[in-house]
């Protein structure tokens, strides 16, 4: 079987970990999915019968057995030899075996921003001050880097004692006294790492302090304590509060130098349910991967099941699309957008030309006189972009250097600048990020500008005689306009694993957010950066989705009974899509029109959603039956919803026939696509909505009915759309609509999107030992904007034959390569290969691509 996708980036972009490991052992750590309802009578627990069923394979049991998973998963995780992942796969009492791998993380002025200001008067019969109180209920769960526990932010003066269903505890270690550093707002503080340090070997301190600074800053942010006179080095100053100011907050270490096991989440994720925590929020993720073989999404169905909202970022992987994160639809996906506060600098060059930009730059200038400005100036052909030991010091002593963003961090480039000899930075966007700015604290003077300015900058110094520069930094102003824009590192859609589900599901403030930080480590993030500080300014959606949490747990108090599919769905329906100057919002990138793939239902708006008026709910049964219509095996979904006697009798036609609050729409083989919704009344009875209905020119839309009347609070109405592709127009490979339903007190809106596509097949050459196996297998050409993962058939074949393993949903138009991510061969020795396979000019036929195994 395929490894399992344990691999989380850090999603701050602040910084970049260290995407591989090298291991050293022969042995690897395995995720091991037991088939829960065979164990024998004669064990008492789960956990005995795991401890001896590892017994019985290898005789060091005790050492090799790192977790057992019993709520959030069922299985263990064990460090195997090759040989004994083989003995597993043999056993009858075993559904799937799953190499563990590395996630990594995706890495003050916001809460006046969404509306959090306590001088805004009631929000839908509550005022804050009511809200505040009853989100003292409510326990935010962080799985992170850990918590400074130090930091003003997690005070818990004048809060309640903890809520006597609390189950969590504060760990012990070397550096972190549960005595001393928990209290009334910071409940919960936890580390796991024998994943990590079975991966790793690492000799890394092990404990709940945080030594990198994300995870203060995302815990912060969701529920941290009001501080006033806050600020990075003097900017941004003001007082720093998170979204929920009185929840509590219970934080789970996961995350360490090398990154996040997928081992040590899945443990995290099933003791924070234990601990009975309301919202979980998670800044990091991994890429698409079928949601059996995703730790989050299994950890998060467990957590979804017990009424916890999880919260994820989408990745900062944009603008490229298809490049979202964390997508199964039990999930809250975030993406980033700009907040209406910046940090402008300017470069100002011989020839007169001034450019803005953005800069945290804080200690001593180059003062008011020009200084010769150079670019790539170095020993090797990435001196451009400044990478470490690139920059002749020769060249650059003295000077001012322009450095191409890209490929290392951002503030790398300056401190590889001042090691050179150099005394500041223009840092100069290409293609690849447009025209969007992200303020760092740099350790020289510098400058960030977009790609427009960087390439006049770049062609001013390589035709000038006698080039110069002179930079200038211009504090914090506020007010800015057009705000919000989409990031443009934020993930994009269309969604890899299910096309028909639309990710992002919202976006939320992601750039230049104020939080708390560690004293551990320089607000660059550097090694060699000695300055202490106790907030610091990140941006990345590891900054937005703790937004989200912290709204989700205001929600969780204002609506205690509410479903966490409610909640999203407050979320979703209530999020706005036009800025601050009254227009569409748009994407950083390039300046244009932002759509639903970039932002999903829009920005949330947390007035709003207290008051939604209706919401697409569903159970954990609605969501097995979209896993059956995935046609997902048994033993699959499984290990999702950890059901013994899961039949798929219930079974959606299709996979966008969830009750979901979007729409994606794929138009393939049928011109004419149909799907039901069903709206619960949270609002008056005898309340009214009609519908309205946005569409391209492309697709003809019908709603019915298309009013609908709700007599009660709590009741249902069903709704059927009928969505038609004209045969009298061209098509395009994508477009984007609506349907709204509205009264004089609530707009319900659910972004559509659709993509019109076609189908390819691939086919197999079956070996010997592959008869019963399942493969996968995926598009992984940039063209391909609707692949997903498709499960191959079981093969049933002889060696020596061919059998057709499914088909992948392409562009109109699209040529790709499909390729493998893994298969699952004897003793993981096997790797599927595929030649490229081509639509044709006429979208009912395709060639075929031939797929051989070959030994790795």
């Amino acid at each position: 079987m395929a490894a399992f996708r344990a691999v989380i980036c850090f999603l701050a972009i602040s910084f970049v970990l260290h995407s591989s490991m090298h291991l050293s052992y022969a042995k690897k750590t395995y995720i091991v999915h037991m088939k829960h309802h065979k164990k024998p009578a004669s064990y008492a627990t789960h956990s005995d019968w795991y401890s001896d069923h590892l017994q019985s394979i290898t005789s060091a049991a005790g050492e090799s057995l790192l977790y057992t998973y019993d709520v959030a998963y069922h299985g263990y995780a064990a460090a195997l030899t090759p040989e004994e992942v083989e003995s597993l796969r043999q056993s009858e009492s075993v559904a799937g075996v799953y190499e563990d791998t590395i996630y990594s993380l995706h890495t003050t002025r916001t809460p006046e921003f969404l509306g959090l200001d306590s001088g805004l008067g009631p929000w839908a019969g509550h005022s804050l001050q009511e809200l505040n109180q009853a989100s003292q209920d409510v326990i935010i769960g962080v799985l992170d880097t850990g918590v400074w526990p130090e930091s003003k932010s997690f005070i818990d003066a004048d809060m309640p004692n903890v809520p006597a269903r609390w189950r969590g505890a504060c760990e012990a270690a070397h550096d972190f006294d549960p005595k001393i550093h928990c209290n009334k707002k910071l409940i919960g503080a936890r580390f796991f790492s024998r994943g990590y340090r079975m991966a790793s070997g690492e000799k890394e301190a092990h404990s709940p302090r945080d030594t990198d600074g994300h995870g203060t800053h995302t815990a912060s942010t969701a529920a941290g304590s009001q501080v006033v006179n806050a600020s990075l080095l003097g900017y941004a100053r003001g007082t720093a509060r998170g979204m929920a100011t009185h929840a509590r907050l219970a934080t789970y270490r996961v995350c360490w130098k090398s990154g996040c096991l997928g081992s040590d989440i899945l443990a995290a994720m099933e003791r924070a349910i234990l601990d009975g925590v309301d919202v979980l929020s998670m800044s990091l993720g991994g890429g698409s991967a079928p949601y059996f073989r995703d730790t989050i999404a299994v950890g998060a169905f467990a957590a979804m099941e017990k009424g916890i909202l999880v919260s994820c970022s989408a990745g900062n992987s944009g603008p490229t699309k298809e490049s979202l994160a964390n997508v199964a639809p039990w999930i809250m996906t975030v993406g980033a957008g700009t907040i209406d506060r910046d940090f402008p600098a300017f470069a100002i060059l011989g020839n007169g030309k001034k450019y803005t930009g953005v800069s945290l730059y804080s200690g001593k200038g180059i003062g008011r006189r020009m200084v010769e400005l150079v670019y790539n100036k170095g020993n090797n052909s990435s001196s451009n972009m400044c990478l470490a030991g690139s920059l002749d010091p020769a060249a650059v002593r003295g000077k001012v250097v322009v450095c191409d963003r890209g490929i290392n961090p951002r503030v790398e480039k300056g401190a590889v600048v001042r090691d050179a000899g150099g005394v500041g930075m223009i840092l100069a966007n290409t293609a690849a990020s447009g025209e969007e700015l992200v303020a760092d604290s740099h350790l020289l003077p510098a400058v960030a500008v977009g790609r427009k300015a960087g390439d006049m900058i770049r062609q001013y110094v390589k035709t000038a005689k006698n080039p110069t520069a002179m930079m200038g930094f211009g504090g914090t102003v506020v007010n800015v306009k057009p705000s919000p824009v989409v990031a443009a590192f934020s993930s994009r859609g269309p969604n890899m694993v299910t096309p028909q589900i639309l990710k992002p599901d919202v976006i939320g403030p992601g750039v230049n957010i104020l939080a708390a930080w560690s004293r551990a480590v320089g607000p660059s993030g550097l090694d060699k950066d000695t300055r202490k500080t106790q907030f610091n300014i990140m941006s990345g959606t590891s900054m937005s989705c703790p937004h989200i949490s912290g709204l989700a747990a205001l929600l969780k108090a204002a609506h205690p009974n509410w479903s966490p599919s409610a909640i999203k769905s407050a979320l979703m329906t209530t999020a706005y899509t036009l800025d601050n100057t009254n227009s569409l919002l748009r994407d950083a990138a390039d300046y244009s029109l932002s759509t639903p793939w970039a932002h999903g239902a829009g920005h949330v708006d947390p007035h709003k959603a207290l008051s939604p008026g209706l919401v697409y709910d569903a159970t954990p049964e609605d969501y097995i039956a979209f896993l059956c219509s995935l046609d997902y095996t048994v033993e699959m979904i499984q290990a999702i919803a950890k059901r013994p006697n899961i039949t798929c009798v219930r079974k959606l036609r299709d996979p966008g026939q969830l009750n979901y609050p979007s729409f994606s729409v794929l138009f393939g083989k049928s011109r004419v696509v149909k799907y039901s919704r069903e709206l619960t009344n949270v609002g008056a009875a005898g309340s009214v909505y009609l519908v309205s209905i946005e569409a391209p020119p492309t697709v003809a839309v019908s709603v019915k009915p298309s009013k609908l009347v709700f007599k009660n609070v709590g009741a249902k109405q069903r709704y059927t759309v009928t969505f038609a592709s004209k045969k009298s127009v061209n098509p395009v490979s994508h477009a984007f609509g609506s349907i709204t339903w509205k009264n004089a007190q609530n707009q319900v809106k659910s972004p559509v999107a659709f993509s019109w596509t076609r189908l390819i097949t691939c086919t197999l050459h079956a070996r010997a030992g592959w008869a019963g196996r399942t493969l996968w297998y995926a598009a992984a050409a940039a063209a391909v904007v609707q692949a997903t993962f498709a499960r191959l058939k079981a093969l049933a074949v002889p060696a020596g034959e061919t059998t057709a393993l499914g088909h992948l949903a392409l562009h109109t138009g699209a040529a790709a390569t499909v390729a493998s991510r893994a298969v699952g061969a004897p003793a993981a020795a096997w790797h599927l290969k595929t030649r490229q396979a081509t639509t044709t000019a006429d979208p009912r036929n395709v060639e075929t691509g031939y797929s051989t195994a070959q030994k790795r």
